[in-house]
């Protein structure tokens, strides 16, 4: 079983945006990443690339986004565009040069967008089974899926019911049985992964922005943001994925094997979050990468 590192050892700090408390952490110096987590995660996902990314020569900064994890739960209408706008300020506040985006799931998406909007922030992004929307559009799913999303977000939302349902939904066995779904490492499902992703489903506003996220508009479709990328991608993708499945990496395997700046990793036996299910093996292709973009800059100049 992986070795994890202690939460505590990120020392988390706050930052106010917009009078929201968000949380964040800085280890190491050089060259910035940023680490952006997925739907229901938070810094700690990232518990074991944090040290070692500082430890090979990079600054890392890893927040967590407005609704999630240490963060602020206002009750507001949340989006894509929200936390673009979110981690485009932190990066005009914290960082100041370009920085290599990483993130999973809807981080990643984040991480691609702000590649394509907000170029002057970004050097290049790692996106880790990079998610196709904030939520599924209607042509998406099934008539009968449709149907039962659908219902489902409406009663989540509903004063009554809704945090009744939350409650149900967040209970540590259905975590633990969610992670069993989507890992396709089964040994990283620990009891601290399952707490880390339990404890901010406490907080106060949880549910309310549950239910905001799960209706809230799916934003830019990857087919119409990488067009506008300039900047070199690195996507990692764990195959045994039934959320992201593999077969949704095409477009970037794609431009890999058109000779864009793209490059495509696959990992077997793995599932929704390769850095948290194989962070040995994530966090080696990742620097690997990162030295190669950096020795064709050098050469480059």
């Amino acid at each position: 079983m992986t070795a994890i590192a202690p939460q505590s050892v990120l020392n988390p700090q706050t930052w106010i945006w917009k009078d929201y408390a968000i949380r964040y952490v800085i280890q190491g110096s050089g060259q910035p990443l940023v680490l952006v987590h997925g739907f229901g995660a938070s810094i700690g996902h990232w518990r074991n690339n944090i040290p070692v990314l500082a430890a090979a020569g990079y600054q890392v900064f890893a927040l967590d986004l407005l609704g999630f994890g240490g963060s602020a739960k206002p009750v507001i209408p949340y989006s894509l565009e929200l936390w673009t706008e979110l981690l485009r300020d932190f990066w005009a506040e914290k960082i100041q040069r370009p920085a290599v985006f990483i993130g999973n799931s809807i981080g990643a998406l984040l991480s691609l967008m702000m590649a394509a909007e907000y170029p002057e922030t970004s050097q290049g992004a790692v996106l880790l089974n990079c998610a196709g929307g904030l939520n599924h559009r209607p042509e998406e799913l099934n008539p009968p899926l449709r149907l039962i999303m659908g219902s489902f977000a409406r009663l989540i939302s509903a004063p009554r019911i809704g945090p009744f349902l939350f409650n149900q939904v967040r209970q540590k066995h259905r975590i633990q049985g969610t992670l069993k779904q989507v890992y396709g490492n089964q040994a990283a499902i620990t009891d601290e992964l399952v707490e880390l992703l339990y404890a901010p489903s406490c907080d106060p506003g949880a549910q309310q922005v549950f239910a905001a996220i799960l209706t809230a508009p799916p934003g830019p479709h990857p087919a119409d943001l990488l067009p506008k990328v300039q900047q070199p991608l690195l996507v990692i993708w764990g195959e045994a994925d039934p959320w992201t499945p593999i077969a949704g990496a095409k477009i970037y395997q794609d431009l890999a094997m058109a000779g864009q700046s793209v490059e495509f990793v696959g990992i077997p036996q793995t599932g929704h979050c390769p850095h948290d299910e194989r962070p040995e093996i994530v966090n080696e292709v990742i620097l690997k990468w990162l030295q190669k973009m950096e020795s064709q800059t050098i050469t480059a100049t």
